[in-house]
């Protein structure tokens, strides 16, 4: 009972201290993956909150506002936790850098570093092994979520991400990053309160306005993001032989606003640019490619011509091997 109630008060403390392990963090990195029961509550808590729409009901304002809402995290998630902080596509101020990883946090997908760090250890096992998330090895159920809640995982690992640890601003919003999301949720009832006072007209109460852009808007952004760890490697066609089961699809594209170009990402990661041609379906790009005339963002990397000649001799070969 005793080692119960340590291991609970362990859980607490690292619910707002991510970086908190009594025993040091190797004694999480180096545990075989399985899944954690007890760190599935927080998905549980997410999911179950969409249920409250049975009481709440639904506006159109409110559904307008949980759509936007999943659009401007969506891009955050894209353009600043996968193509910045992953992957260091453009250059940006540190001043943007921060306000990036704030508005990151807000799709409660943990801190930036976090995120980056795990997604750079997928990049260099992509479908080995050793890959934390790989559908080819643990199955589309483990690969979509089932890692996220295994211990293993949970740990920042700092190696990975030395460049962003330097910034003790990032270190701190990746330690608590429940803080931008309780702050996201207070600022979500205080609007929800402001409408259901001021605009009745529009039909929205309080906990309907909530529930919406809190749960509902999060859950789809959460399972839009993890389709292209699970479903990006098994739904789609390969442009290019890479050495893992990455694809390219046009509809996860539009889920995720231009992740789904999964194939093309893994061949040359670098590029801020995913959809590779002008009929690939790139919004997060275009958006990263406004920022840059408003002088936000600069330096986009671009695809190398090699890539594209990679591209054109691998389609020769295609049409040739069906004639």
């Amino acid at each position: 009972m005793q080692s119960y109630f340590k291991k609970l008060g362990v859980y607490i403390r690292q619910w707002w201290d991510n970086d908190y392990y009594p025993e040091g963090p190797e004694a999480f990195l180096n545990q075989e993956q399985h899944v954690d029961w007890a760190r599935t509550w927080p998905f549980i808590f997410l999911h179950a909150g969409c249920l409250g729409l049975i009481w709440v009901g639904w506006s159109w304002f409110s559904v307008a506002a949980a759509v936007f809402l999943y659009v401007v995290r969506m891009f955050a998630i894209t353009a600043f936790y996968h193509r910045y902080f992953s992957h260091r596509s453009f250059r940006t101020s540190r001043f943007w850098q921060f306000i990036f990883a704030a508005w990151g946090n807000t799709a409660m997908q943990r801190g930036a570093l976090w995120w980056a760090a795990n997604h750079r250890h997928h990049h260099q096992h992509s479908d080995q092994p050793e890959d934390i998330h790989s559908p080819k090895h643990g199955g589309f159920i483990w690969a979509h979520i089932g890692w996220i809640t295994s211990p293993p995982n949970f740990p920042t690992d700092y190696g990975r991400v030395k460049d962003l640890a330097k910034c003790p601003e990032l270190v701190y919003l990746n330690r608590h990053d429940q803080l931008v999301p309780y702050l996201y949720g207070a600022v979500m009832l205080v609007i929800g309160s402001l409408l259901e006072h001021f605009a009745p007209s529009l039909g929205v109460t309080m906990w309907q306005f909530f529930i919406w852009t809190f749960f509902v808007s999060t859950v789809f952004l959460l399972h839009g993001t993890l389709f292209i760890n699970s479903l990006a490697h098994v739904f789609g066609k390969k442009r290019f032989e890479t050495t893992d089961t990455s694809r390219n699809s046009l509809i996860l594209a539009l889920i995720t606003l231009g992740e789904g170009w999964h194939n093309n990402h893994h061949r040359y990661m670098h590029s801020a640019r995913q959809g590779f041609y002008w009929w690939e379906v790139d919004i997060s790009y275009y958006t990263l490619k406004v920022m840059s005339w408003l002088g936000i963002v600069w330096d986009l990397k671009r695809v190398p011509e090699q890539i594209y000649e990679e591209a054109r001799i691998q389609k020769q070969r295609t049409l040739a091997s069906t004639d």
